[in-house]
């Protein structure tokens, strides 16, 4: 499958709701099964899974064994680019863009490591990385399903 959009970098958020039963979650859901399977080339740095267990365990519910167990399996995944590098020039560049994007350090990361790794779409929830013209964002959610995920995670 050729897709001019890609390489795609996986936000936190979309790796976290790909692995949870939230309604909407077929939206990030659908990417992570394309990446996969090498229908799309996917970059994942390998801090976003800490970033997925941690909104795992605490915005989902997920137990620390559960969340750890689904985020290894998701791992096993040969067919994505896991971003395995934090060089110094990479984490100054991050922190670079942090400052003057008025985001926080780990997208600020991301955002350099997209730019690092060539990436033309950063999936995301939020839009954080709107403002970056290296690459462009793609947001999974419509305004309707964010509310809806925000209404199903405040039961």
């Amino acid at each position: 499958m050729s897709d001019d959009r890609g390489p795609y970098l996986f936000d936190v958020g979309v790796i976290a709701l790909a692995h949870t039963a939230a309604p909407v979650r077929d939206a990030a859901l659908s990417y992570v099964r394309d990446a996969i399977a090498g229908e799309i080339d996917a970059v994942v740095p390998y801090p976003a899974l800490f970033g997925a267990h941690t909104v795992l365990t605490t915005h989902y519910g997920y137990s620390n064994a559960d969340a750890s167990r689904l985020l290894q399996n998701f791992m096993d995944a040969n067919r994505i680019h896991w971003y395995d590098e934090m060089p110094a020039d990479i984490v100054r560049g991050g922190l670079s863009r942090a400052s003057e994007g008025n985001i926080d350090g780990w997208d600020g990361y991301y955002a350099q490591v997209a730019i690092d790794e060539g990436v033309n779409t950063v999936l995301t929830i939020d839009d954080d990385f709107d403002q970056f013209d290296a690459f462009e964002t793609e947001v999974i959610l419509s305004p309707a399903e964010f509310a809806e995920l925000n209404r199903f995670l405040e039961r």
